[in-house]
């Protein structure tokens, strides 16, 4: 073997140099070092084997926000802030790498579509892949034919902190029942719940689990109940509750609205709120407040010539509109979840006031309170229960609409994932059920660390 020994190559024309002809390999020996100088690039068109690299992406600056073609060997950070994206991965070649990061933790609201080209596949199906997980990153490399793109990398911000899910039950205080005279009764707070596909409130399904994230701070706020109409004698929409909510960073804040108050004799129609208040006697114009969607029903509206008031809405349905006679409306009724590991029911609307012989209304199902009844003292309405978010009920005749409950709020999750980390002096309960859940009851505002 010759050997030929130089200090520099350098070319004798031109910029280039050519090593070797086609088919030549050239060994650099155990212990070499082949150092590339700061500034320089190595320009790979061939294939590159037994890198260190192998696998990696080459991230692109350029954020993207809408539906766009994938070049291979390339990452993107992609922001779905305003609306779903799709990414069109490339024609698989066995070693071709594609990365994607979510830009703006808005993955589990507004997802990206992974769509693969022609029959290709990922994770050996020729489906889209849909990425929903707040944060989250993927690295695929397309290995064959049988399971085309897979993901070999995957993971969220601060990686070594892996989240964990959390389910909730988030209940709004209840609205006040409206002040003298056949009053409306309070609508109920809305009611948001993710837990064991228990259903939302206002018709609304069960909502995704909360991602949360250790070491980090989430607030709960829990609402109030409206407050009745304290000067009797004087007709007065009943007081709206207060809103409950979950928040912290890297989450969508979940938020349920106070329910609606309910009217009052003859002046006003009832409030819109989590679930609407009841519209009150007395003309045939008045209507039920709005429930919110996905939240809470709307109350009851005015339907007969008659005293009776009309009931505020609940979680699970209308409150009533008054009836034939002198009949005053219920309230509407609430949902029952298991989250605490029995089956409670919550979120009910109150009853209308009655007026002269009418059957006393009730509150619905769930906390809601009763409306007043019976000559000649015409009472208020009785409150709604206290963390329930029940309605408050409407007034028979001088005395106030009864206030409404306050709200609630649960948090349900493994019991190693628990961190025993709480301010507002919650309940905490572990294996609730049996089921190696420990569960929060947040009957006023504080906060959980994870």
């Amino acid at each position: 073997m010759s050997e030929v020994k130089v200090n520099k190559i350098s070319p004798r024309s031109g910029t280039g140099v050519q090593l070797g002809d086609s088919g030549d390999t050239f060994t650099l020996p155990s212990g070499g070092t082949l150092t590339v100088a700061s500034g320089a690039t190595i320009n790979n068109q061939g294939t590159a084997t037994n890198f260190g690299a192998t696998g990696s992406a080459s991230w692109t600056t350029t954020v993207k926000t809408s539906t766009f073609t994938a070049v291979a060997g390339e990452g993107y950070f992609v922001n779905t802030t305003g609306g779903v994206v799709s990414v069109n991965l490339p024609a698989g070649v066995a070693g071709a790498v594609v990365a994607v990061k979510d830009y703006a933790g808005t993955f589990n609201t507004k997802p990206v579509t992974l769509v693969p080209n022609g029959s290709d596949k990922i994770g050996g199906s020729t489906d889209t892949t849909t990425l929903n997980q707040a944060g989250v990153a993927v690295t695929l490399i397309f290995i064959d034919s049988t399971q085309g793109w897979l993901v070999t990398d995957d993971g969220l911000q601060s990686k070594a902190v892996q989240g964990y899910d959390v389910d909730f039950l988030v209940i709004a205080g209840g609205g006040a029942g409206g002040a003298q005279f056949r009053a409306g009764g309070g609508g109920a707070g809305g009611y948001r719940n993710s837990f064991n596909s228990e259903a939302s409130g206002g018709g609304g399904s069960s909502e995704t689990a909360l991602l949360m994230v250790p070491g980090t701070v989430y607030t709960v706020t829990v609402g109030d109940g409206g407050a009745g109409n304290t000067n009797t004698g004087v007709a007065g929409l009943g007081g709206p509750g207060t809103a409950s909510s979950i928040t912290g960073t890297d989450i969508t804040d979940i938020t349920t609205v106070g329910g609606g108050g309910g009217a009052a004799y003859q002046t006003n129609n009832a409030a819109s709120g989590g679930s609407g208040g009841g519209a009150s006697a007395g003309a045939p114009s008045l209507v039920g407040g709005n429930g919110t969607a996905n939240q809470g029903f709307d109350g009851g509206d005015y339907a007969n010539n008659v005293d009776g008031g009309c009931g505020g809405g609940g979680a699970s349905e209308v409150g009533f509109n008054n009836g034939t006679g002198a009949t005053d409306g219920d309230g509407g009724d609430g949902l029952s979840s298991s989250i605490n590991g029995s089956a409670v029911t919550r979120g009910g609307g109150g009853g209308a006031g009655a007026y002269g012989s009418a059957n006393q209304s009730v509150g619905g199902a769930g906390g809601g309170g009763a409306g007043g009844f019976g000559a000649p003292s015409y009472p208020g309405g009785s409150a709604g229960t206290a963390n329930t978010g029940g309605g408050g009920g409407g007034s028979a005749g001088s005395g106030a609409g009864g206030n409404g409950g306050s709200g609630v709020v649960f948090l349900s999750m493994p019991d190693a994932k628990y961190s025993s980390t709480t301010t507002g002096s919650p309940t905490v309960v572990q294996n609730v059920g049996g089921a190696g859940r420990t569960v929060i009851t947040f009957n006023a505002s504080g906060s959980y660390t994870a």
